[in-house]
């Protein structure tokens, strides 16, 4: 051991002892700083099915692989980190003997392999997601970079530690063999050995090499404890937690239904609650669950949700990524101030500190932040823009295509629920909606005696719940939109009309059915959205009185009818088994009780609803009816799990949309680039949304001919066109309607003809109120 070795070992002890105290006192800080949010045991376990698909998230890096490009380096930094930590240790030791080993594996060829294969692994994935980072390089003014926004020198000081980290394990491993310290055969160190051959026999150099691999990992301690918001770096750590924790135990994602609203880790009872005491939804920072703060905390800035969002993407400003980094800043800012046990009340009142001088020993900055409103515009210093809550549509692509599992989607509905039950306020076209559902049972505020108008028109009796189940095998739920929107209601005369030829054995609720409350729930009025469901699982239940649960069976032809009836309602008491109409006439297609024999022989793209795609996992069955029909089934590029939204989730379908490109008309351009003869899809909401782009497109000329309709329509028309027409086979585009409607009868945009009831005056916004009165 000579001067160098000494001199570098000092030096590194040195620096380490700094740099392990700095990092221990920084996670103690993060840990307590999580620890501000509300409590949530529903997080507590089972223990065994969350390990286990914590472990195979990461070491089989199922969601990073989601970008398959990106992936496999993300996998081999991830492996030189965890594995590369027992070489960064052995440094230890390297540093001061240059023939220092760890004992058992540091002689054994295998491990050797490793680790070689650890230094190419890790330098080759450093650079590679450097370069990709280059690559998409928000340069340009656009916003189609999923890092813009990101933190740039954060991700490449990590990046460039990663890679400085690898060639200190291959410098290492070379100048051992170069000083004839190790001997290993070349199948364990194909790299280093050939190295060596170029390189001095000098042992000094081991330390050197050693030093520097070891000094890498201190200065990235270093300045990550200086910074408790660098995510790009802490989710190194913070993920594996945040994936165990996840809402499903079961290794799906937080999407389906939504997160309950919970004050005290209780579920939130309306007859008691009272809004001194009690949480409604987040109003400030502290107000989310210490789950929320553990997503802000790992958040990587890797802009996958930015992505896939559809927002996003046709210029309105919600990020998701930058929604949770601006939770994440605030929410460290605010820390120290809550860690002294600073509280205000709804009206801004201080009412956790006391004393004549309260806020002496609390950080200026902590006390700035603390008067910042959560949700406010720029002109309120708010944390969150409304437009940015606002924008959202529910899709869910952000909480699908996150690797590390953060739940935007409650975040974002939790916000809510505090600016429409606290606040009041909210989108003004809203009040109106809420007024029909709480008022009439339905958002377009129709009378319930006209739920069965569509029955009318139907050449056989559809049975309606008149106490007497018997031997009926499903209940229909038709839905408000079923029920009240001209084109919705094509669809539900359309299933009708098929289970009716296949034998199937149905009844409807008639005027006993109302909303489920999935409008008012995702715009954050959970008192409607209990309101209507307790209503509904009392009215399910006894229909179902008689049955057993097991063969409580109900069909729907909405898919946020179907994600509400199945995934939110057991938590109200009512189990039942729901089924999309897809799924349903897809079985019926395949027992043959229903066979399509004359094919609709037109280009047909089909457009997957969020509600029944990405929060339920149903893909497969409205394909399988497309084909069935006979139609030359062409798929979009944005499709299944990375479908774009039409833009009405989140209850935007009853929110003008102002800024940016219409979401409706960026999906519809999409669908025309498939050159199309109709557009297929499985709910009405989107089917409204794409109708009305495609009126717009055809406006415009960019379109000519275009049908939107949903699959049930499409199928009914290859079945009836067989059993009553089968010499008029289409050949080419026909007349709008024609072929797939019972009626013959086409689509009406809603511009030449509006649907539902008016809004009131009084619920317009500024400036539209006398719009359509007489000068």
């Amino acid at each position: 051991m000579g001067a160098v070795e000494l001199t570098l070992g000092g030096i590194a002890v040195a620096v380490s002892i700094v740099a392990w105290a700095m990092f221990i006192t920084a996670v103690t800080r993060i840990v307590r700083t999580i620890r501000l949010g509300q409590p949530d045991s529903s997080r507590n376990g089972p223990f065994v099915p969350r390990l286990l698909n914590m472990l195979k998230e990461f070491a089989a890096h199922t969601r990073m692989n989601k970008l398959r490009h990106v992936g496999p380096w993300h996998w081999l930094v991830m492996w030189g980190f965890i594995l590369g930590a027992i070489v960064l240790f052995e440094a230890y030791g390297e540093v001061f003997d240059p023939e220092f080993h760890w004992p058992l594996i540091g002689g054994w060829s295998v491990w050797g392999l490793v680790v070689e294969v650890l230094g190419i692994g890790t330098v080759a994935g450093g650079l590679a997601l450097a370069i990709i980072r280059q690559l998409n390089h928000p340069r340009r003014a656009d916003r189609q970079s999923r890092f813009a926004g990101s933190n740039f020198w954060q991700a490449y000081f990590v990046e460039a530690v990663v890679i400085i980290e690898g060639l200190g394990f291959i410098g290492v491993r070379t100048f051992q063999f170069s000083s004839g310290i190790k001997d290993q055969p070349l199948w364990s160190s194909f790299l280093t050995q050939p190295l060596a051959e170029i390189m001095p026999s000098s042992p000094v150099m081991v330390s050197v090499a050693a030093f520097v691999k070891l000094m890498s990992g201190m200065i990235w301690l270093i300045v990550v404890s200086r910074f408790l918001t660098m995510g790009v770096a802490w989710h190194r750590f913070s993920a594996f937690f945040n994936i165990y924790f996840k809402r499903e135990d079961d290794s799906s994602v937080a999407l389906g239904k939504l997160k309950p609203m919970l004050s005290g880790d209780k579920p939130i009872d309306f007859e008691e609650a009272d809004p001194e005491q009690d949480v409604f939804g987040a109003g400030q920072v502290e107000d989310f669950s210490w789950k929320g703060w553990l997503d802000f905390t790992t958040c990587t800035e890797c802009g996958r949700c930015q992505d896939q969002c559809p927002a996003w993407n046709t210029g309105k400003p919600l990020s998701p990524k930058m929604m949770i980094t601006q939770l994440r800043d605030h929410a460290y800012a605010k820390a120290p101030y809550l860690m002294a046990g600073g509280k205000k009340d709804m009206t801004g009142e201080e009412i956790g500190l006391s004393g004549d001088d309260p806020h002496k020993d609390i950080d200026a900055l902590a006390l700035a932040e603390a008067e910042r409103p959560l949700v406010g515009g720029p002109e309120e210093m708010g944390v969150i823009d409304p437009e940015v809550l606002w924008s959202c549509t529910n899709c869910g692509a952000c909480v699908e295509q996150c690797p590390v599992d953060i739940e935007h989607v409650d975040h974002i509905v939790d916000m809510r629920r505090y600016q429409v039950m606290i606040e009041s306020n909210f989108p003004s076209e809203l009040g109106g909606m809420f007024k029909n559902l709480e008022n009439k049972g339905n958002p377009w505020g129709q009378n319930a005696k006209d739920r069965l108008d569509w029955t009318k028109e139907l050449d056989f009796e559809v049975p309606v719940f008149a106490g007497e189940w018997g031997d009926t095998e499903y209940l229909f739920w038709v839905g408000c939109a079923g029920a009240f929107e001209d084109r919705a209601k094509k669809t539900t005369k359309a299933v009708a009309e098929l289970l009716h030829m296949a034998g199937v054995k149905y009844q409807v609720l008639g005027a006993e059915e109302t909303c489920t409350g999935d409008p008012a729930r995702r715009a954050g009025n959970e008192f409607v959205f209990q309101m209507l469901a307790q209503q509904n699982v009392e009215v399910l239940n006894s229909v179902f009185e008689d049955v057993e649960p097991l063969q409580r069976k109900i069909v729907v032809t909405c898919a946020h009818c179907f994600n509400t009836l199945a995934n939110e309602y057991p938590e109200l008491g009512g189990q039942y088994e729901v089924v999309h109409h897809t799924q349903l006439l897809n079985r019926l297609v395949r027992e043959k009780r229903l066979t399509p024999v004359a094919p609709v022989s037109e280009g047909v793209t089909y457009h997957d609803p969020c509600f029944l795609g990405r929060h339920n996992q149903v893909y497969e069955p409205p394909r399988d009816l497309v084909e069935a029909s006979g139609a030359q089934f062409r798929e979009m590029p944005r499709h299944a799990e990375r479908s774009m939204c039409c833009g009405a989730g989140g209850a935007r379908m009853w929110m003008e949309e102002r800024i940016g490109k219409r979401i409706n008309v960026e999906r519809v351009d999409e669908a025309l680039g498939t050159a199309p003869s109709k557009i297929a899809t499985g709910c009405p909401f989107c089917r409204v949304m794409l109708g009305d782009g495609v009126t717009q497109r055809e406006n415009e000329g960019q379109a000519d001919n275009v049908e939107v309709l949903d699959v049930a329509q499409l199928l009914l028309s290859s079945v009836k066109r067989g059993d009553k027409e089968p010499a008029t086979v289409a050949s080419g585009a026909a007349e709008i309607g024609g072929e797939a409607e019972s009626d013959g009868k086409a689509d009406l945009p809603t511009d030449e003809a509006p649907t539902g009831t008016p809004q009131a005056d009084e619920d317009k916004p500024e400036g539209e109120k006398d719009a359509n009165k007489e000068p």
